[in-house]
């Protein structure tokens, strides 16, 4: 093979420090890729920091116990906004360096994979670090057949023969491809990195091509493949790993970032024909789809689409993070596609970002578009124990001919997020199964509660809500200070051991435990009203080994609104105001000029013949109790909500939907206040120029789940009053 030799010297990471029983291992980084975006510190030494790809940075180590991680970012106002750092499952949290502001720190338990960004940024031109702090890796291996490439930069592809091992010591970067085309018996070993920067045109769809060259990881009828360890840097609209036909692969330990300007065509990992495959302990970050399963996929002539294409099967992905910034975490099928699909389970797993908005179909945890006389058979799809945090709808599930038999969702944890779109389910679908499925506390009991439409024949699904053993708490007392004992209790579950995570960087244990917050800066440090959401989760587990998990939402106020006195006669209903102009995002309407004014029930309004225009409604609040409350905002083309005068929070910028889909992607927005129980002036903006439905408002606070805010609750001065 070119390039590589049978040698056995090789450079491996050098531990930089020592603390406690900690050893941390840095993974070098070639200077072209090196960044100035961040720096980061693992127990007081550094670290490269390696560019990926579109606005992806990321940084290597391995650690061989808990670390302390600084990040410093080039942008001295970088985290003016807050610090999202995912798993959320994991209850970490930053604190910021007050003297450096731009600086960040926390603690890690041990190896993990981790997403930092900033709170809602997380789409395809957002500023994202990812962490990988692994384990070290085992020493090479030795043999006739074994290839090692040592740290340093490779311009050249791989093209192992059947039988080979390769092992890229850390630190290896390989510029080119890992083509594995009609061999068996191979192995990928080591930490290396493939950084794939191909020829594809980036505004059109060619990365589907099946070519040597053409993916970071391409394979054409092999079998018996291992991976272990590897990154793949994905620069270019093209498919980052495709294996067609091929069978009885395993990755270990893999970690994928792509990113290309067209924000499209780059799926995680495709599937054309074949399985047999597991995926563990993987990362992955994609612009398209992580996961997509097809029988073929040749081209998009006529001919090519409906050329029946052969069965997958038998693929498991499980203990892995898997985040894209448009489209599904699982797609199967696509229109006109003639394949067979059985057996694929996605488990233990965390949705760190779904993708938002629709192509044909809403994207979703789960998509299955078998439309326009796509045929097959497609059964036993699992989805088992996966927390979702960024996400957009739980399933859209399409089949005219013949049908889908048995999907099940069991034990899926929802942490801090509605659905922003319905699902759906239609055509020959049925056995469709939620098992414990939990938006925060909740159990989604009835296709009401999913939300879920079921159209053209699609039976019943199946909803089970008796899982044993279940999570569920309370807090007392219901008005949560900085600094004051909050007493957290438990639901009853014999023989359990029930774990706390406050979303302040703290656990504990028991079934009642004492907690007090430090501050109302919030889990993610985006209180900046003088009230933090912090996001408090239960662990529970019974001596079988069975588990539940419940979140839930709580603010702490260091600082109040208080209600308004003096607002003379009331009447039900909100006043709004009509701004006409063809705006792409909400403008400022203090510098806008009215048309006219109306009164509505609720967040509704009659614009009178106007097609493009803003909306701002204004009246009263009632809120029912003192306490910290969270107000969620659901939008598609721009919303703001100001409340007492405090801009409490806003929707990002307008993100357009993609393969024709008209109108806007829903964008969701989640802000804090502390309110006094009583009125409040409520101000609500929202723009209406592609996609033409009025904001949702929700609200979450003591006593009262997350849900939308209800008319009642809305009222406005009287006629009388305002004469």
């Amino acid at each position: 093979m070119p390039g590589l030799r049978a040698v056995f010297l090789v450079l491996f990471a050098f531990p930089i420090a020592l603390h406690a029983a900690t050893r941390v291992y840095a993974v070098p980084v070639p200077v072209e890729m090196r960044s100035s975006v961040f720096t980061v510190t693992v127990q007081n030494h550094p670290v490269d920091v390696a560019y990926a790809a579109a606005s992806y940075e990321f940084a290597s180590f391995d650690i061989t116990g808990p670390a302390e991680i600084a990040i410093t970012a080039a942008d001295p106002h970088f985290w003016d906004h807050g610090v999202d750092i995912e798993p959320w499952r994991l209850g970490l949290r930053a604190a910021r360096d007050r003297k450096e502001p731009q600086t960040i720190r926390f603690k890690i338990p041990g190896p993990v994979k981790l997403s930092i960004s900033r709170p809602g940024d997380f789409l395809n031109h957002a500023e994202m670090l990812f962490l990988f702090a692994g384990t070290p890796p085992a020493p090479p291996p030795s043999g006739p057949n074994v290839h090692i490439l040592s740290a340093g930069v490779h311009r050249e592809s791989l093209n192992p023969k059947s039988g080979d091992t390769l092992y890229l010591a850390p630190g290896a970067t390989i510029f080119g491809s890992l083509n594995l085309w009609n061999v068996q018996n191979v192995k990928v070993l080591g930490r290396g990195t493939i950084v794939y920067e191909g020829p594809q045109d980036p505004n059109a769809d060619e990365g589907w091509m099946q070519r040597p060259d053409w993916h970071c990881i391409g394979a054409y009828q092999a079998s018996n493949v291992e991976i272990d360890g590897l990154t793949c840097i994905i620069r270019s609209r093209t498919w980052s790993i495709q294996m067609k036909d091929s069978t009885g692969f395993t990755y270990d330990d893999l970690r994928v970032i792509g990113g290309n300007p067209g924000n499209a065509n780059q799926d995680g990992m495709d599937w054309l024909g074949g399985g047999d495959m597991v995926v563990r302990d993987a990362f992955l970050r994609a612009s398209d789809d992580d996961l997509a399963m097809e029988g073929n996929w040749d081209g998009y002539t006529q001919a090519d689409m409906v050329r029946p294409g052969h069965d997958v099967q038998n693929i498991v992905v499980e203990h892995s993070e898997l985040s894209t910034s448009i489209s599904n975490i699982v797609r199967i099928g696509w229109p006109q596609k003639i394949f067979n699909s059985r057996n694929f389970t996605l488990r233990d797993s965390d949705i760190l970002h779904a993708g938002i908005g629709a192509c044909g179909q809403s994207f979703g945890l789960f998509s299955f578009w078998g439309a326009d006389g796509a045929r097959g058979d497609h059964v036993n799809i699992n989805f088992e124990n996966l927390f979702l945090d960024h996400w957009y709808s739980l399933a859209q599930i399409q089949q005219g001919q013949p049908a889908i038999r048995g999907v099940t969702f069991r034990n899926i944890w929802v942490l801090g997020q509605p659905p922003l779109v319905p699902s759906t389910i239609s055509g020959d679908v049925s056995s469709i199964t939620f098992d414990n499925v939990k938006y925060g506390q909740a159990h989604v009991g009835s296709a009401a509660a999913v939300p879920l439409f079921i159209a053209d024949g699609a039976a019943q699904p199946a909803f089970i809500s008796t899982h044993i053993p279940t999570a569920a708490f309370r807090s007392d007392p219901a008005v949560i200070v900085p600094g004051r004992k909050i007493t957290f209790t438990a639901q009853f579950v014999p023989h359990a051991r029930y774990t706390w995570i406050f979303g302040d960087g703290t656990q504990a244990q028991g079934r009642s435990v004492h907690h007090r917050f430090p501050d109302a800066e919030g889990t993610e440090l985006d209180g900046t009203n003088g009230a933090g959401r912090f996001r408090v989760l239960l662990h529970v587990k019974d001596r079988e080994g069975h588990q539940d998990w419940a979140e839930q939402d709580l603010v702490a106020v260091a600082h109040w609104h208080d209600a308004m006195n003096g607002t003379g006669a009331t009447q039900p209903g909100l006043t709004y105001t009509i701004y006409p102009g063809a705006w792409t995002e909400l403008p400022n309407l203090a510098l806008q000029h009215a048309v006219f004014s109306d009164a509505s029930t609720g967040i509704e309004a009659s614009a009178q013949g106007f097609t493009r225009y803003a909306v701002a409604w204004d009246g009263l609040l009632d809120v029912p109790a003192d306490g910290g409350y969270s107000f969620a905002l659901i939008d598609r083309d721009g919303a703001r909500l100001v409340i007492d005068g405090v801009e409490v929070t806003k929707t990002g910028p307008p993100f357009a939907q993609v393969c024709g889909s008209p109108g806007n992607a829903a964008r969701y927005a989640i802000g804090s206040i502390g309110l006094r129980a009583g009125k409040h002036a409520i101000h609500l903006e929202g723009l209406h120029s592609e996609s033409g439905d009025a904001p949702i408002l929700l609200w979450q606070g003591p006593g009262l789940p997350l849900t939308q805010v209800p008319a009642r609750a809305f009222s406005r001065q009287a006629v009388d009053s305002e004469q």
